[in-house]
């Protein structure tokens, strides 16, 4: 290995840390990319090591509205593709960029330690299949993901039958013949629904709140295709986007769906039409949150009990980084308290690529998340004044970017943007920093 104290370590192989690694690349700054698997692709490989995807798992968005614009998805890949599909975009993506000499795979960064002050430089341990290693390096850019730690709900009394999570999930075939109930009606547990109803005995999906659904297809095109080159203020936006959902969902209370307690934005809608359908043909019933398991019986808060083999918790994922310690990550709440989501407010040599969430920001909004990181980086060792300023703002204090959203108050809404606020903000920093190529 070359002198790594000029060099970044780069950990993760999946969208985010290709990004960076292009970006990184093209900018002329050194780096060491770390994956665990043994290619590119995060958690789309679903037989990566930490990989949480299942079978029938498919984008929610579509292509055009998710892929990166200077590596177009494929005319002939499907407009909702699906896992099989997204790995193969990133392998392409990895080799047309050249970034495979890049990464060391196979390896798995076990730890993450600053030798000092902000610029001395951080300590990285890593296993591989020859043993354990340790360098010091100039930096470290953290893009392993935030799917991959189940968030485990607890219940009281116990369960005889099958209890997992949704990272457990990977076939159909695990409903066969079960009555199953799905806790958590996200767009993942909806998607495992629709498994359940065709391959279970029976499916019931038990919702602690209410959401919005959004349909694939509105006239006949990607629904996240229609909104048009006007970008609308939320005030405005809103009483549309709900009028063109009763258009095309209708109500989803009358086949049992809770009414959301917030409004359209503040929470991530679903974004499935099956889950309606199949309600409506009374495929699917609809139940409260669990008060108390007894065996194989499971006793809803509404009073009313019914008798399950399986129950699959799709109750989403924590962020985890379990290679460095919170402290290092400014972390408040549920989660780092970053400037953009990516930027430590006293520490240039640490970064976060990839936790944000926001509606409709695909991999081109991440991508100029990893855009303005990498700019800094190269304006810092040039001196710029436009990396003088940022520093001096990141430093100041700082609020998340949700643009005046109310998003609720959950741990996977703790890193969730304002997608116009948040995009046009990293933009401007772009610029400043050298430019928007």
């Amino acid at each position: 290995m070359s002198d790594t104290r000029k060099q970044f370590a780069l950990i993760g192989a999946g969208p985010m840390g290709l990004a960076a690694a292009k970006l990184m690349v093209e900018h002329g700054i050194a780096f060491q990319g770390f994956e665990l698997n043994t290619d590119v692709g995060g958690l789309w490989d679903i037989d990566a090591p930490r990989s949480t995807m299942y079978d029938s798992a498919h984008l929610i968005s579509s292509k055009r509205m998710t892929e990166f614009t200077d590596f177009p998805m494929r005319d002939d890949v499907a407009e909702y593709p699906s896992h099989h599909e997204m790995k193969q975009y990133f392998r392409d993506f990895a080799a047309h960029f050249g970034l495979y000499d890049h990464y060391r795979f196979n390896s798995e960064v076990m730890s993450c330690e600053p030798l000092g002050a902000s610029g001395e430089g951080w300590r990285i341990t890593w296993r591989d299949s020859e043993g354990e290693h340790s360098a010091e390096f100039a930096g470290v850019m953290i893009a392993n993901g935030t799917l991959s730690e189940p968030n485990i709900p607890t219940f009281k009394g116990n369960f005889t039958g099958e209890l997992i999570h949704a990272a457990q999930y990977r076939a159909a075939k695990q409903f066969a013949d079960k009555r199953v109930l799905i806790v958590g009606a996200g767009n993942s547990g909806c998607d495992i629904a629709v498994d359940a109803i065709h391959h279970g005995a029976s499916c019931d999906l038990s919702m602690r709140r209410g959401y919005y659904f959004v349909p694939k297809y509105v006239f006949g095109k990607p629904a996240d295709t229609m909104g048009g080159a006007i970008k609308l203020p939320m005030w405005l936006k809103r009483p549309i986007d709900q009028t063109i959902l009763k258009w095309f969902v209708g109500d989803p209370q009358k086949y049992g769906f809770p009414k959301p307690d917030y409004k359209l934005y503040e929470s991530h809608p679903v974004v499935n039409s099956l889950v309606l359908y199949h309600a409506g043909h009374g495929d699917l019933r609809i139940k409260p949150d669990i008060d108390r398991l007894e065996g194989n019986t499971v006793h809803f808060e509404d009073g009313t009990s019914d008798e399950y083999d399986m129950i699959l918790t799709a109750t989403g994922y924590k962020l985890d980084y379990p290679f460095i310690e919170n402290s290092h990550l400014n972390w408040q709440g549920d989660a780092p308290h970053l400037f953009l989501n990516a930027m430590h407010p006293e520490r240039d040599d640490i970064f976060v690529l990839g936790m944000i969430e926001a509606s409709g920001l695909g991999w081109q909004g991440r991508h100029e998340q990893a855009e303005m990181v990498v700019r800094y980086v190269k304006a810092l060792e040039t001196a710029k004044m436009a990396a003088k300023a940022l520093q001096a703002e990141k430093a100041g204090g700082f609020q998340r970017a949700t643009g005046g959203m109310q998003y609720l108050k959950l741990a996977r809404m703790a890193y969730y943007v304002d997608k116009a606020t948040y995009r046009k903000a990293v933009g401007d920093w772009i610029k400043a920093l050298g430019g928007t190529n």
